[in-house]
């Protein structure tokens, strides 16, 4: 799969995560049938063009843990973003992925 090809999937893809809910980068990939591709998810995302308008921020790592420091004003905005969602977190500051975890 071409590399433009697989970022247009993966924003189909995160265009569809509802408000309080989350996925992660291993999951998205292996959606696509690509379950190694956290990480290019991750480019996908950094990728992303503005105008799409995705939600972005409810994408996340597998342990629960935020984006890094450097994307969507940082990990605080992040964090307040999905709060204002609904999406709960534990007290370590990770998402509690029992109750957030969106599974198309």
């Amino acid at each position: 799969m071409k590399k433009a090809q697989f970022f247009d999937d993966v924003y189909e893809i995160v265009a569809q995560i509802p408000a309080g809910k989350v996925m992660t980068y291993g999951q998205i990939g292996l959606l696509l049938g690509s379950p190694h591709y956290a990480r290019q998810v991750g480019q996908a995302m950094f990728n992303a063009p503005g105008d799409l308008k995705l939600p972005c921020h409810r994408v996340i790592h597998s342990n629960g843990q935020l984006a890094p420091e450097y994307v969507f004003g940082g990990q605080a905005r992040q964090r307040e973003m999905l709060i204002d969602e609904g999406v709960s977190f534990k007290p370590n500051g990770t998402v509690e992925l029992k109750k957030s975890l969106w599974r198309e």
